[in-house]
């Protein structure tokens, strides 16, 4: 059997995979991986977290994710942990359509 002979690494940084799902995606934000500190992001908002989302969704948008650029412009524009701002809501709008 090949799985008994192979250690279980990350074809990327050669590192043991980790045992669990959570553990990957902190590991993922760690790295400042976009996709995965936009999923913590719409994680938390559903939780109702709005503070802990808008920190990562900033996060993500300042790595070029434009869905992360999209959900910031909709927290300002219904000022959930944030003032109500059209301006801020307008530049990430056009930063999520660019």
């Amino acid at each position: 059997d090949i799985d008994g002979c192979l250690d279980r690494k990350c074809p990327f940084c050669r590192q043991p995979t980790p045992d669990s799902d959570e553990e990957a995606r902190t590991k993922r934000i760690k790295a400042n991986d976009p996709v995965a500190t936009l999923d913590m992001g719409l994680e938390r908002q559903n939780e109702g977290d709005y503070e802990s989302a808008h920190r990562y969704y900033t996060k993500s948008a300042a790595l070029g994710d434009a869905q992360s650029h999209y959900q910031l412009s909709c927290l300002y524009r219904e000022g959930k942990d944030v003032d109500k701002n059209e301006k801020k809501e307008v530049y990430h709008l056009e930063k999520a359509a660019i």
